[in-house]
């Protein structure tokens, strides 16, 4: 049976078009997947306010008005400010972000302190926030460079983020020469704060991690309310691991004010200790289970040994005498009295070989730095300089 004329015009028509949807078919089957747009610089964000954009950029504070940013003492968990430098402080080179319910809890300041510094990535609507260029209603924030739609990313704080660069010119160095290229390191840019900023500061680098009311307390272990600072019995203060008197420095912004050796303490232990050096032995002190005093030392717990190892250790490198201020040395006596000199130097090096670098230690170095006083303790985040400096 032969196809009418009618037909066979109708068919050679349809037939290259269908062909031709089929092999358009086929091709966005197989075509790769579009390559995601770079995420956006702080700089770009802010000059380009509209429609939705990923942005990376730094952690450096809490946007609380147009001008305002909170850098330390945080209020809220509703607001982060980014920069393209972790070191930013100028309000006009900052994109203020919203932080919704949904991603509070792992990128709030109040809830997470150690977020400053790092690098965050977000994607979310471009427009004004506190009158402010900002990003708002996000749907996606993780730490790093590249965004997930996942809003529950967690915080895993490491005080070595970044420091690899930190450190670049003390790499291949040891002994004198490294002590003095981590004393460059450790000095150049830094920034004191006053004694009086030490109470809030403390609130922050000591936060119990169970509890955001409280701090912890360095010798006993207690986590005690944030509102209790101050002189009475059963407030805490500001213990110096490395007694005021041993250089007679006071309290003068400088070695009497850097918190890399300034913790918390209940205000009789703290007397208790006063300007004893450490040594081990001794008999128990009441009250403050896991420490030994004698006439000339005092033996800290366990869990903090190797944390009053590495502050007294940093004090060393730190001050060095070139700043008006005594030059600082770890020698391997105790009984050193008004001498800027704190043993026992052989005890130091075993606290800190026993008790290496803890998470609560790695997190306070990372706010000190960060939030404060733009130093570090390099030996928390290189513990193998200890042996290389003073072994």
């Amino acid at each position: 049976m032969s196809v009418p004329a009618r037909r066979r015009r109708l068919l050679a028509l349809t037939l290259p078009a269908l062909a031709g949807l089929l092999a358009g078919f086929i091709a966005v089957l197989t075509a790769p997947p579009a390559t995601a747009a770079a995420a956006l610089t702080v700089a770009q964000a802010i000059s380009g306010q509209s429609g939705t954009g990923t942005v990376t950029g730094y952690v450096v504070g809490e946007p609380t008005a147009t001008n305002t940013v909170r850098f330390s003492a945080f209020t809220g968990d509703t607001a982060i400010a980014l920069a393209d430098s972790r070191t930013e402080t100028t309000t006009s080179r900052m994109l203020y972000v919203q932080v919704t319910s949904a991603y509070r809890s792992s990128f709030g300041l109040l809830a997470n302190p150690s977020l400053l510094g790092r690098p965050v990535t977000v994607t979310g609507t471009l427009t004004a926030y506190f009158t402010h260029p900002g990003l708002k209603s996000p749907t996606a924030m993780t730490l790093g460079t590249s965004a997930t739609g996942s809003p529950t990313a967690t915080v895993s704080p490491t005080a070595s983020s970044g420091a690899g660069a930190y450190y670049a010119a003390a790499a291949g160095k040891s002994g004198a020469s490294l002590k003095a290229a981590l004393h460059t390191i450790i000095t150049t840019g830094d920034t004191a704060i006053s004694y009086d900023a030490v109470w809030n500061a403390l609130k922050v680098t000591d936060q119990d991690p169970a509890n955001a009311s409280n701090v912890i307390l360095l010798y006993s272990g207690v986590s005690r309310a944030k509102t209790l600072n101050g002189g009475a019995t059963g407030d805490w203060n500001r213990e110096h691991v490395w007694p005021q008197s041993h250089g007679d420095f006071g309290t003068a912004t400088g070695p009497g004010t850097d918190l890399h050796h300034l913790r918390p303490e209940d205000v009789t232990v703290n007397a208790r200790r006063g300007n004893l050096d450490f040594d081990a032995g001794g008999s128990a002190v009441s009250g403050v289970s896991g420490n030994y005093a004698d006439a000339d030392s005092w033996e800290p717990r366990n869990a903090v040994k190797g944390d009053v190892a590495r502050m007294i250790l940093y004090m060393a490198v730190r001050y060095e005498g070139d700043d008006s201020f005594p030059d600082l040395e770890a020698n391997n006596t105790t009984g050193n009295g008004a001498r800027p000199y704190v043993g026992k130097l052989s005890t130091l090096l075993a606290w800190h070989t026993q008790d290496p670098p803890d998470s609560f230690e790695k997190n306070r170095n990372q706010v000190i730095y960060s939030s404060y006083q733009r130093n570090r303790n390099p030996f928390i985040d290189h513990p193998e300089y200890a042996a290389s400096i003073f072994g």
